[in-house]
């Protein structure tokens, strides 16, 4: 089910429609709005041109958060890897203590 949501981002009233709830929405919109505003008190820009700025801000943190994300997959996958042959090894030490105690 589609919501519809009036946020205001600098200033100004957009009306979005999604399926995410009410609040999520408008967290979305501040979070916006206020990398918005802080890229226009650093100095007299113009709506667009702030929009801009705030915008590859924006897409900045997303890429740096992406690759983080990625080498934390990275290391997870590389410590699933390495518990996995622990795990080998563990049962052919215990197939070899068995076989050992079994020529007793």
């Amino acid at each position: 089910m589609k919501n519809k949501v009036v946020v205001s981002i600098a200033g100004q009233e957009y009306t979005m429609v999604a399926v995410e709830d009410e609040e999520y929405v408008r967290k979305v919109a501040a979070y916006v709005d206020g990398q918005l505003r802080e890229v226009m008190d650093q100095g007299r820009l113009s709506l667009a041109n702030g929009a801009v700025l705030a915008a590859m801000n924006i897409a900045d943190q997303y890429f740096r958060e992406q690759s983080s994300s990625e080498n934390l997959r990275r290391q997870i996958k590389d410590c699933m890897d390495e518990s996995a042959k622990l795990k080998n090894e563990l049962s052919e030490s215990k197939r070899e203590i068995f076989r050992l105690q079994s020529r007793k």
